[in-house]
This record gives C-alpha cells, sequence and structure tokens, in this order.
C-alpha cells in the first residue's frame, strides 16, 4: 500500500525523522487555518499518490494565510496524471541550502535490502540514475544486520555527503530504517532531504510503501487506507480476506492458485479478441480451499461488479478434491439464493484433476440454467468470452 505524503510524514516523525510543522486539509479554509497556526510562509502541496506534482502546479508558496487559501483552492479538485486532488498539505517552508536523496528498498531480485542515497536530491531519482550515475550510491543492507550507525557511515561515505551534514544524514538513516523495519514498509524514501540555510537537516519529503502481507501484524495501519479513492469491491474482498484485484473487462474470473488465474487471465485476453475484445474484468484468487463459504463470498463480488457480463470458474483440483469444489459452487449459488440474490449471469465451469469426473457430474446433476461445464481451459475461456460479449 503506497501511503500519501502526509501518512509518510507522520510515520516519519513516529520514528524520529525530522520533519517540518505542517497539517492536511480537505478545504480552502482549513488551509487558511492551518496557515495561521503554523505562521509565516507556507507550502500548499497536493496529496496525490503519484510524482511531478511541482511540474504539475501541485506545489505553491504562500505568504499569507490569505494566499493559501487561494492556492489552495487553486490545487483541490486538479487532476495530476489521473489522480483528483481531494487534500493538500500545508507545512511550514523552508529555506533550502542543499537538497539531497536518501531510500531503502527491498532489492527482490538480490534478496536483500538495498540503500541508495545521492547528493543530488530535488529531482526524479530515475533522471538522476540515467543523467549522473555516479552521483547515486547504492549500498547492500542485510536484513539481519540492519542499518548501524556504521552502516548509515558506510552509506554517507560513499554517497559524499558533505562533512558539514554527514552525522546528521547518517542519524536519519539508522532512524528511517526503524521506519522501514517497525512498519513492515517495502520502501521508505526522502525526496529532497535538505539541508536549511539554518544548518538543520529535514525530510521535506516521504514516500512509503507498506507490505499488505504484514497487515495482521499493524491495526493501525487500517486507518492509512484510503476509502474513498480504493474500488468498493476491492475494499469489499479484503474484508473477505480474499486476494482480488479490479479490472477493466467484462468476463469475472474465480480460480485456486494464483498461477492459475494469471494464465487464466492470459486466455481470457486471447480467447476475447474474438468477440469484440472482450477481456478479464478481475483477478481472484480463492486459494486451496474452496469451501461453500469461500466459493460464495468470491461469487458474490465478482457478480457485484456490473462490469461482469459472464463468469469463468477455472479450479484444478488438487489437496482440494473437484467434487468438493463442485459441491461448493452448488452450496455457494443456494447460500446467495437464500439470501435473496440469486445468479443472474452465465457461470462457465472449467474443474480438472483430483476427482475431475466427480465434480463435473455434481455440477451437471445440479442443472442449473445459467451454469455451463466446459471441459479444457482453452474451450471455457472461449465460451465465456462469447457469452460475456452476448453472442
Amino acid at each position: 500500500m503506497d501511503l500519501y505524503e502526509f501518512q509518510a510524514r507522520q510515520l516519519f516523525a513516529d520514528h524520529g525523522v525530522p520533519v517540518t510543522d505542517g497539517e492536511v486539509c480537505s478545504t480552502p479554509e482549513q488551509a487558511r487555518v492551518a496557515a495561521e497556526r503554523i505562521g509565516g510562509m507556507v507550502v500548499v502541496k497536493a496529496q496525490v499518490k503519484t510524482g511531478g506534482r511541482g511540474k504539475a502546479g501541485g506545489v505553491k508558496l504562500a505568504n499569507t494565510p490569505d494566499e493559501a487559501e487561494a492556492r489552495a483552492r487553486d490545487i483541490l479538485g486538479m487532476d495530476i496524471k489521473g489522480h483528483t486532488v481531494h487534500r493538500v498539505l500545508v507545512v511550514a517552508a523552508t529555506d533550502i541550502a542543499d537538497e539531497y536523496y536518501v531510500s531503502f528498498l527491498l532489492d527482490r531480485a538480490n534478496r536483500t535490502y538495498l540503500s541508495m542515497a545521492s547528493v543530488a536530491g530535488g529531482m526524479e531519482i530515475e533522471e538522476v540514475a540515467v543523467t549522473q550515475p555516479e552521483k547515486l550510491a547504492k549500498i547492500r543492507v542485510d536484513a539481519l544486520e540492519g542499518c548501524t550507525p556504521a552502516k548509515a557511515a558506510e552509506i554517507v561515505a560513499t554517497a559524499q555527503f558533505p562533512a558539514e551534514v554527514a552525522d546528521a544524514v547518517a542519524a536519519i538513516l539508522v532512524d528511517l530504517w526503524q521506519v522501514l523495519v517497525k512498519e513492515d514498509a517495502t520502501l521508505v524514501e526522502v525526496n529532497p532531504l535538505v539541508k536549511s540555510v539554518d544548518g538543520r537537516v529535514i525530510a521535506l519529503d516521504g514516500k512509503v510503501t507498506l507490505d499488505d502481507n504484514a497487515s495482521y501484524r499493524h491495526p493501525s495501519h487500517e486507518e492509512l487506507v484510503d476509502r474513498a479513492a480504493a474500488d468498493p469491491l476491492e475494499l469489499r474482498a479484503q474484508e473477505l480476506n480474499l486476494n482480488y484485484v479490479k479490472l477493466e473487462g467484462e468476463v469475472g474470473i474465480i480460480g485456486n492458485g494464483a498461477g492459475l488465474v494469471m494464465s487464466t487471465l492470459d486466455v481470457v485476453a486471447y480467447a476475447g479478441e474474438e468477440f469484440d475484445g472482450v477481456r478479464p474484468a478481475n483477478f481472484l484468487d480463492i486459494g486451496g480451499g474452496a469451501s461453500a463459504t469461500v466459493m460464495s463470498n468470491g461469487l458474490d463480488i465478482v457478480l457485484g461488479d456490473p462490469d461482469v457480463k459472464a463468469v469463468f470458474v477455472n479450479v484444478f483440483g488438487g489437496i482440494t478434491t473437484c467434487d468438493s469444489v463442485a459441491n461448493g459452487i452448488v452450496q455457494a449459488i443456494n447460500l446467495l439464493a437464500d439470501r435473496g440474490e440469486p445468479v443472474t449471469k452465465p457461470i462457465v465451469c472449467r474443474i480438472d484433476g483430483n476427482n475431475a469426473v466427480e465434480g463435473r457430474r455434481i455440477l451437471k446433476d445440479f442443472g442449473h440454467a445459467l451454469i455451463e461445464v466446459v471441459d479444457t481451459m482453452d474451450d471455457a475461456a472461449r465460451r465465456a468470452a462469447q457469452l460475456a460479449a452476448g453472442k
């Protein structure tokens, strides 16, 4: 889960990383009050989960509370790379002497953590990597050892930070590592990390990505979810502990196992080319235990998507046998009917693997008018695409 800047800054502050005084606001009037409280010059910053805010006009200086209100009115409602601005962050302005960049991230390819640091902060780090690669230091950090003061000093020295800020930057790196570890993040980034004219080193901006797989360890992270911007189906699926991602298509997908579901997306997309470009509507992995409740919840989510015109249930029986899966589908449809939500969209089922013959027999004997059993994955994908296209 990517965080907004104001959320990242709060996590930074919680772990001792120095940040400027600020307040998040959703109306121009709130921005005025925030500027009055902070006092002096402030910066009004659009809160969107994308870069390039400054170039898009989403970051503006204000000398007075009146100007802060006016700048907030200009920014709120803006579209920045497809993201609508619903909130602004009003922060105390900083007289900047130098700008730097620091981050920690999970390096999946090398199965380690990586620190990146540069004295060329304030610009997109991708640009620095291309145009000034010598100014971007990359240092591996052992997951067990972590960023000790010695490791932080190594990062600072490798990135060639000026001597007058070396100790302060090293201390901030140690605290940033605590953000990464204690909050179960996969990325913590500060750009820019600045030296002010009066000699302070401050995190002026922040980016944090949290590992959703560790959310059970952090009940407080629930407060960081942006429910207004999130897809309601994805939120509901999350509450039901389903691995669901909304896509832009017409064929609802239910499968057991991430690999099988990914393959199903591919075959549906390929089959859909024959039928006016029909595409998968979602990714939904119900996991290995396709119980009636899990299947019911999965069908409920998929059928609740108004874009879905047909559903493709693609299951390979292993530890959970195909007859158990088929019984789960039958029970799921009955459960939905009992809740007053009968199935009204066609469902194409392909089940294979352990006890496949018995599973297919159960579905055929159930005799539901909207359920079709197709033997092969390719044929089932084609049939689902055909039905979604209304042909």
